[in-house]
C-alpha cells in the first residue's frame, strides 16, 4: 500500500509541478569593509539542491530555476554566513555584503525544521559543524569528528567503534541520517558504530532535543544529520583528491571525488575513499591488541536539477574490517594475550608478538566486518500552487559478522559459515512532505514517514532473535513571523510493531537451531509487541535586536524499546557483558524544556542554552550478580551480567559559549558542557545516577585566521586548544555496573592554509593537527575498554585511549573542461 501511495504521488506532481520559465538569479558577493568582491564564496539554494560558487570579482549566477521563494545562503571561511529570502521571478541582481567573524551566525539548518530555515530563527538547539572545521581535525570516524562540539560526546570501543552522545542519550534514543535519509543498522550494539564515511561529510547538524516530531521513534535524545558537500554549479565538471596521515596508528586514507552539472540539468557526484590503520598507542597499553581496522567506501548520486525541482538516485556503500578489542593480559607481566584454539571454557591464549602490534596485517579475534549499504530516491517538486512535493524513498542492507576464531580473523578470510555473530538487517524507509503555499504569514507541512525491516539471524551464536517492526506516522508542523517573534509548532500520531521469534537449540555438540522438543533448550520466546504514541513540539525564537536572540522550545519525545532491550540473551565475543532482554518493557517518553540566549556582537560572542529533559519508563542495563539474579554466584567473576529494568529519570544542564574576537584575525573560543541525570524514586543512593553519562567538559581555544598572506597564500590559521574534561564521580555504582573516573586535560593543535596560483586559484589546501600534544595517558568515562582486564605490570585497570596523534591532510582540487 505505501509502495502503491508513493508511485500515485510521484506521477500527479510530474503531471502538476512548475515548468514556468524565470531569469537566471545573479549578483556579488562583496566584502563588507574594502567592497572587494569574494572569490570562491559558495551560494546555496538547500530547498532546490542547487549551488555555484562565486567568480574572482564576486559574481554569481544561477539558472534553471522554479518560480517561487526560497531562502538563499551565502558562506565563505572567515566571514559570517548571510541568509535571506530571494523571490526567484523578480529577476533582481543582488549585491550582498559579509562581515568578517569566528562564528557563524546565519548558519542554514535543514534538520529538525520543515524546511531550511536560519538557524537562529529556529527554538530547537541545533550546531552546525562545517566542512572547514571537520577537515582541521585529526578524527578517526565521523563521530569522532564531531565529539568536541559542546553537548556533544561519543561513546566508543575504540578508534574505529564511536557513537554519537547527545546530552547524556546515545544508541536507539538518537537518530542518524545521511542527506535527510533515515540510516538504520544495529544501533543497540555497543560493538557497531557509526556507518558513515568520514570523509564525504561535507557538514553535519545536530539536533540537541527530541527529534520525534519529524522522524518517529528514537528520536527522544537527538538527531544527527551528516551531509555531503553541495552539488556542483551549472557547467562545471570538477574533483578532488584528499590524502591523510596519522601517525599514531599509522592510518592511511585517500578520498576521490568526481562530479559535474550540465547545462541541461544532467549533474552527479561519485566518491571512492578508503583507510588502513593499525594498532593505535598510549603511554601506558603500548600498542593496543586488534584496535586497527580498514575501509572502503564508495557513494554518489546522479539526478536531473530543472524548473520543476530535481530527482536524484543516491548510493552509498560502506565497507569495514576492524578487530574488537578485548584487553586480556598476562597477570605476571601485563602483557596483552592473543586467542590461538578453542573457545569458551577451553580458549587457549598466548602472548601478543611484535608482529601481531605492528603494521596493518595484523587483524586477530576477535574481529568484525560491518556493511551497510542504500540506494534510494530523492525528489522534491515545485508545484504550480507555489507549494512543494518532497518524496525520499530507500532500500538498506545493514550486515555484521562476528568472528571468534583466529584463522577467520585474517583479512580476505571472512566466511560466512565461520561467523560466531551475524546480523543481517533489510530496512524499506520512506518520508513524504508537502510543503503547502504560504498564507498570511504561515508556512506548513504535512508529512508522512515510517518503515519496514526484518533482521535475520545466523551463525553459531545467538544474542537476538529474528524480528520483524513496521512503523510509520503522520505529522504536520507550522510556523509564523510575527515581527521580530518565529513561532513554530507541530504534533505527530505514530504506531510501532515489532514481533521477535521463537528460537530453540540443539544441545548436541554445537548449539543449532532446532524445533521445540526433547534434546532442545529454548534461547528466545516468540513475543508481539505493539506501541503507539504522541509527540509534539512549540517552539519561539524572539530577535530582541539583530545581535540578541532569545529562544525557548517544549517538546514530547518517546521511543520504543529496542530489539536486545526486549530479548537478548547471550554474549558478546570480546565484551564484557552477557545482557538479558525483558519483553514487557513499555516504550520511553520524554517532556524536555529548552530555553536559550545568545549574543553576537563585533567583539563578544555568548550563549547559554539549558535543557530539562524528564523521561518516563527510562531503559537502562543493570549489572546482576548471576544469571539467576540471586548472590551466590559462582559465575560473578567470569561474567558481567546485566538485565534491563525501567524507571523514571531526570536529565538536566546544558552548554555555555563565550567568544572574544581580540583583534579582527585573533579569536578566543570558550565552551562548558555539562549533564547531570539522575533516576527518580530509587531506594539507594548508589542507584541514584544513571550510567554512563559524560563528565562536564571545558574547552578553550585560541585561534588565527588570516584572509591573504601575499599573492599564493590564502585562509592560513593555526590554533591551539586546551580541552579539560572533569572528574566523573556521579556514577551508577550498584553491582559494580560502572566505576568513577579521573578528570584529564589535553592539549590540541593545529595550523593550515590554501596555496594559490597567481590568478587565485587554490592548488590544494593544507592542514596539519596534533591531538593530545602532551602524550597524556586517560580514559575516558564513555569508553568501554575502560573495563578490560587488569594490568598488573602497570597497577591500572582496562585499556587507556589514544595517546599523541599528528595528522597531516592534503586535499588537491581539480577542474575539467
Amino acid at each position: 500500500m505505501a509502495r502503491l501511495f508513493l508511485t500515485l504521488i510521484f506521477l500527479w506532481s510530474v503531471t502538476h509541478a512548475s515548468a514556468q520559465a524565470v531569469p537566471p538569479l545573479t549578483g556579488r558577493v562583496l566584502d563588507q569593509s574594502s567592497q572587494q568582491g569574494i572569490p570562491g564564496a559558495a551560494v546555496v539554494l538547500p530547498d532546490l539542491q542547487q549551488a555555484t560558487a562565486t567568480a574572482p570579482d564576486g559574481t554569481f549566477q544561477l539558472s534553471n530555476l522554479p518560480k517561487g521563494r526560497f531562502l538563499l545562503e551565502i558562506r565563505s571561511l572567515g566571514y559570517r554566513t548571510v541568509t535571506q529570502e530571494v523571490n526567484t521571478a523578480e529577476g533582481t541582481t543582488l549585491e550582498i555584503g559579509l562581515s568578517t567573524a569566528a562564528t557563524e551566525l546565519g548558519q542554514v539548518v535543514v534538520t529538525g525544521v520543515s524546511g531550511s530555515t536560519e538557524a537562529r530563527r529556529s527554538p530547537l538547539p541545533t550546531t552546525v559543524v562545517e566542512r572547514a572545521g571537520l577537515r582541521s581535525l585529526a578524527a578517526t570516524n565521523a563521530v569522532d569528528a564531531l565529539a568536541r562540539t559542546p553537548g556533544v560526546s561519543q561513546l566508543t570501543a575504540g578508534p574505529a567503534i564511536s557513537k554519537v552522545v547527545i546530552r547524556g542519550l546515545t544508541g536507539s534514543r538518537v537518530i542518524q541520517l545521511n542527506d535527510g535519509a533515515r540510516q538504520e543498522g544495529q544501533k543497540w550494539d555497543d560493538l557497531q558504530g557509526v556507518e558513515t564515511d568520514e570523509y564525504s561529510v561535507g557538514r553535519a547538524e545536530i539536533v540537541k532535543g527530541p527529534g520525534s516530531l519529524l522522524y518517529g521513534s528514537d528520536g527522544l535524545g537527538g538527531v544527527v544529520n551528516f551531509l555531503t558537500p553541495e552539488p556542483v554549479g551549472v557547467g562545471h565538471t570538477v574533483g578532488s583528491v584528499m590524502s591523510n596521515y596519522q601517525s599514531n596508528n599509522n592510518l592511511l586514507g585517500l578520498g576521490l571525488t568526481y562530479g559535474g552539472h550540465r547545462a541541461s540539468g544532467l549533474n552527479w557526484m561519485a566518491r571512492a575513499t578508503g583507510k588502513a590503520a593499525g594498532n593505535y598507542e598510549n603511554r601506558y597499553d603500548g600498542r593496543v591488541q586488534n584496535s586497527g581496522y580498514r575501509e572502503v567506501n564508495v557513494n554518489g548520486y546522479v539526478g536531473l536539477n530543472r524548473r520543476w525541482g530535481y530527482a536524484h538516485l543516491t548510493l552509498t556503500s560502506f565497507n569495514q574490517q576492524l578487530g574488537i578489542v578485548e584487553g586480556v593480559r598476562d597477570p605476571a607481566t601485563g602483557q596483552f594475550l592473543k586467542r590461538v584454539s578453542g573457545d569458551g571454557a577451553t580458549l587457549v591464549r598466548a602472548p601478543a608478538t611484535a608482529a601481531d602490534l605492528s603494521g596493518y596485517d595484523n587483524l586477530l579475534a576477535p574481529s568484525q566486518l560491518v556493511e551497510h549499504h542504500r540506494i534510494g530516491l530523492d525528489n522534491s517538486f515545485v508545484l504550480r500552487n507555489g507549494g512543494r512535493l518532497a518524496v525520499n524513498v530507500g532500500w538498506q542492507l545493514n550486515q555484521r559478522r562476528e568472528f571468534a576464531d583466529s584463522e577467520a580473523g585474517n583479512p580476505g578470510e571472512f566466511e560466512l559459515s565461520e561467523a560466531a555473530l551475524y546480523f543481517l538487517l533489510r530496512t524499506l524507509d520512506y518520508t513524504v512532505r508537502y510543503y503547502l503555499p504560504e498564507r498570511n504569514g504561515w508556512n506548513t507541512t504535512l508529512g508522512l514517514s515510517g518503515m519496514q525491516q526484518h533482521n535475520s539471524i545466523a551463525g553459531e551464536e545467538f544474542l537476538i532473535p529474528e524480528y520483524r517492526l513496521l512503523d510509520g506516522g503522520l505529522y504536520a508542523v507550522t510556523r509564523k513571523t510575527l515581527g521580530k517573534l518565529d513561532l513554530s509548532g507541530g504534533l505527530r500520531l505514530d504506531g510501532r510493531h515489532l514481533s521477535g521469534d521463537a528460537l530453540y537449540l540443539d544441545r548436541q555438540a554445537k548449539p543449532r537451531p532446532a524445533h521445540a522438543g526433547p534434546g532442545t533448550d529454548q534461547k528466545f520466546v516468540g513475543f508481539s509487541s505493539s506501541y503507539r504514541n504522541v509527540a509534539g513540539s512549540l517552539g519561539a525564537a524572539f530577535r530582541l535586536s539583530d545581535a540578541l536572540v532569545l529562544k525557548a522550545n517544549l517538546a514530547r519525545g518517546f521511543r520504543a524499546p529496542n530489539i536486545a532491550e526486549l530479548a537478548s540473551n547471550g554474549q558478546h565475543e570480546g565484551t564484557t557483558r552477557y545482557e538479558l532482554g525483558d519483553n514487557t518493557l513499555k516504550a520511553e517518553t520524554s517532556l524536555q524544556v529548552d530555553a536559550g540566549l545568545s549574543y553576537a556582537g563585533p567583539v563578544l560572542s555568548v550563549g547559554v542554552d539549558a535543557f530539562l529533559n524528564h523521561i518516563d519508563h527510562y531503559i537502562f542495563a543493570r549489572r546482576l550478580l548471576n544469571r539467576a539474579g540471586t548472590a551466590d554466584s559462582t559465575n560473578a567473576a567470569q561474567d558481567r551480567i546485566f538485565k534491563y529494568a525501567q524507571g523514571n529519570a531526570a536529565l538536566y544542564g546544558g552548554e555555555a559559549t563565550l567568544y572574544l574576537h581580540l583583534l579582527p584575525w585573533l579569536h578566543f573560543e570558550n565552551s562548558f558542557s555539562m549533564v547531570r541525570a539522575e533516576q527518580l524514586n530509587v531506594p539507594a543512593e548508589n542507584q541514584k545516577y544513571l550510567p554512563f553519562i559524560p563528565a562536564d567538559r571545558l574547552q578553550s581555544e585560541l585561534r588565527a585566521n588570516f584572509r591573504r598572506q601575499g599573492k599564493r597564500i590564502t585562509n592560513p590559521y593555526a590554533r591551539v586548544q586546551l580541552e579539560h574534561t572533569f572528574a566523573q564521580n556521579r556514577f551508577f555504582s550498584a553491582f559494580d555496573t560502572e566505576t568513577a573516573t579521573p578528570g584529564y586535560t589535553l592539549v590540541n593543535a593545529g595550523l593550515g592554509t590554501d596555496l594559490a596560483n597567481a590568478q587565485g586559484k587554490t592548488l590544494f589546501s593544507l592542514f596539519i593537527t596534533a591531538n593530545n600534544l602532551f602524550d597524556v595517558g586517560y580514559q575516558s568515562h564513555l569508553s568501554r575498554l575502560k573495563y578490560a582486564d587488569y594490568n598488573y605490570a602497570s597497577g591500572r585497570r582496562g585499556v587507556f585511549n589514544q595517546g599523541r596523534n599528528v595528522s597531516l591532510r592534503l586535499v588537491v582540487p581539480l577542474a575539467f573542461k
